[in-house]
């Protein structure tokens, strides 16, 4: 008798595409890294507010008002990249409200979405009482999020984001491009805490915790992230 070869299996598919999303800020560095990371089978919807294409067949966008959300399409995974500069905001209360009251808004109607798994992109320095505007923002949206009640909450504090704004068709920021050209040059030593991300590691360092499913809240510094997203 004989005996067929069988044939080769597929390659087992990554975690996260095994679960539906929602990733607000897909239009920004890492939401769009995050978007051409998104292999399917499942939905990432993408909530955005102007109009963008998808990176992807799986992928659904929706363009929404952060200040006033609709319900939100069911899914298990929340992936929130929303942020922006004073400068970009025009001032510290318009700043507040993107990187403060629409994080946490998107929060709240992705926890009556059914999602579970929750992570968002905070920085280097946040801190609930820190003497600083920006970090103290940071850190009261972090504390924010914790009253939720996500079963699984990751927090991920990059240094610097590296990546390419110019395709994204946004304006470079001064303090960044002169941080990123005196940094690069000396990455090997400038501790890992402190040294510039690139927001496609930080995108993977991402789905990687969610896909560990830990219970709690997962704080990730960016020395962690640099490790995670390797």
């Amino acid at each position: 008798m004989r005996y067929a070869h069988p044939m080769p299996l597929p390659s087992p598919p990554t975690p996260y595409s095994l679960r539906s999303a929602l990733l607000a800020g897909a239009t920004g560095l890492v939401g769009r890294a995050l978007a051409t990371l998104w292999t399917g089978p499942q939905p990432l919807h993408l909530l955005v507010r102007r109009e963008m294409a998808p990176t992807g067949p799986a992928q659904r966008v929706h363009v929404v008002d952060f200040a006033a959300l609709p319900p939100l399409p069911r899914a298990e995974w929340a992936i929130c990249c929303l942020g922006t500069t004073i400068k970009v905001a025009g001032s510290q209360a318009a700043f507040r409200t993107v990187d403060h009251d629409a994080v946490l808004a998107f929060a709240r109607a992705a926890a009556a979405a059914g999602v579970t798994h929750f992570a968002v992109v905070s920085a280097l320095g946040a801190d609930a009482k820190s003497r600083t505007f920006y970090n103290r923002t940071k850190g009261e949206m972090e504390a924010a999020l914790k009253t939720v009640g996500f079963r699984h909450l990751v927090i991920a504090r990059p240094s610097l984001l590296a990546g390419d704004r110019a395709s994204l068709a946004q304006a470079p920021r001064f303090g960044e491009v002169l941080a990123l050209a005196v940094t690069r040059p000396l990455a090997g030593l400038v501790p890992k805490a402190w040294r510039p991300i690139e927001a496609r590691t930080l995108a993977r360092a991402l789905l990687r915790s969610l896909a560990e499913a830990a219970p709690g809240v997962t704080v990730l510094e960016s020395a962690s992230l640099q490790d995670l997203g390797a």
